[in-house]
C-alpha cells in the first residue's frame, strides 16, 4: 500500500533519504581482485549483487538514462553512449519535457522534498528533469566532485541524491580495463566512495538513510559497448535502514530496477511506462 502523496517516510520506515552513487566504467569483475574496502565494507553491511546487468549497448548515457528513468532504450529514447536527446521517440514526455525519472516522481509526490544531482561527465545533464531538481551541479575532476557532494550531503541533507563520478572509465578508455593502472584508480575511487558515505554520517542523517552504489557498464580492452560479461555485469549494492545485511542478492537485477527501488522506498506509485521492479529481495 502507498502512503500519501508528500510523505518522506515509506515502505522502508523511517527512511527519509536515499543517496546514489554511480561510479562510470566499473565492471564487476573487477571488485573481487580490487583494493577497495570501503565498498566491501558497505557491501558487507548491506545486499548487493555483481550479476546486475546493463541495457544494450553497454555504454553511458543509455545506461545512465536506464537508470534513473526506471526502463529501457527503446522506452525512453536513449540509445547511444553520448544520446543528448532521444533517438527513439520517447514513450511518454512527462512534466518536465523528458521520459519521467526518479527526479520527476519526487517532486510530483513529495513536493517538500529536496532533490540534488551531482555529476562529473556532462552528458549527465541532458538526462536530468532538470525543473524537478533542487540542486544541479556539473563539476569536472572526481576529487572536485566528490567534495562537492560532500558539502550538499552535509549542508543540505537532500531527501534524494544522484551523484555521478567519471573514475575508473577514464583510466578504461586510456590505458584499459582490467589493467594494474585500472586497479590502483580503483584505490582512488574507493576513497571517493569513503568520503561520500562518511558524509552521511557527519550530516546526522545516516539512520534515515539509504545509500545505494552502482555502475552504468564495464569494459574490456580500452573500450565497452558489446555485449562480454566484463562489459554487461555491474554492482549493485544497497545499504542502510531496513536493507539485510551481508546478503548476497540471487534475484536477477537489472540497471532500470535501481529507479523503480527508489520510488518503492519511498511509497512513490510508478508510472505505467517504467518497467523497472524493487529490488525486494534487498529489503529486511
Amino acid at each position: 500500500m502507498l502512503l500519501s502523496a508528500g510523505a518522506l517516510q515509506a515502505q522502508v520506515k523511517k527512511v527519509k533519504h536515499v543517496v546514489l552513487l554511480g561510479l562510470d566504467g566499473l565492471g564487476s569483475y573487477a571488485i573481487p581482485k580490487a583494493e577497495m574496502p570501503n565498498l566491501k565494507k558497505i557491501m558487507e553491511s548491506g545486499s548487493y549483487s555483481l550479476k546486475a546487468r546493463t541495457v544494450l549497448p553497454s555504454s553511458s548515457a543509455v545506461n545512465w538514462a536506464s537508470m534513473l528513468m526506471a526502463s529501457g532504450p527503446t522506452a525512453h529514447g536513449y540509445t547511444e553512449w553520448g544520446s543528448k536527446t532521444p533517438e527513439i521517440p520517447s514513450a511518454k514526455i512527462g512534466n518536465y519535457g523528458i521520459y519521467p525519472s526518479i527526479f520527476g516522481l519526487i517532486r510530483e509526490q513529495m513536493p517538500k522534498a529536496k532533490t540534488a544531482a551531482v555529476f562529473s561527465w556532462g552528458g549527465i545533464e541532458y538526462l536530468l528533469e532538470k525543473d524537478a531538481i533542487d540542486i544541479i551541479t556539473h563539476v569536472d575532476g572526481d576529487d572536485l566532485c566528490t567534495d562537492k557532494a560532500v558539502e550538499i550531503i552535509v549542508e543540505e541533507k537532500p531527501n534524494f541524491m544522484f551523484i555521478h563520478l567519471n573514475e575508473p572509465d577514464g583510466v578504461g578508455h586510456g590505458i584499459g580495463h582490467d589493467t594494474p593502472e585500472y586497479y590502483k584508480e580503483l584505490k582512488n575511487v574507493d576513497r571517493r566512495i569513503g568520503l561520500i558515505y562518511q558524509a552521511i554520517e557527519e550530516a546526522g542523517i545516516a539512520d534515515e538513510t539509504i545509500f545505494m552504489l552502482s555502475s552504468d557498464h564495464g569494459g574490456v580492452g580500452k573500450g565497452h559497448g558489446e555485449k562480454s560479461p566484463e562489459e554487461i555485469y555491474i554492482p549493485w549494492i544497497i545499504e542502510g535502514r531496513g536493507i539485510k545485511k551481508n546478503h548476497e542478492i540471487s534475484d536477477l537485477i537489472m540497471t532500470y530496477d535501481t529507479g523503480a527501488t527508489i520510488a518503492w522506498i519511498f511509497g512513490l506509485e510508478m508510472p505505467q511506462v517504467w518497467r523497472g521492479k524493487p529490488v525486494l529481495e534487498s529489503i529486511k
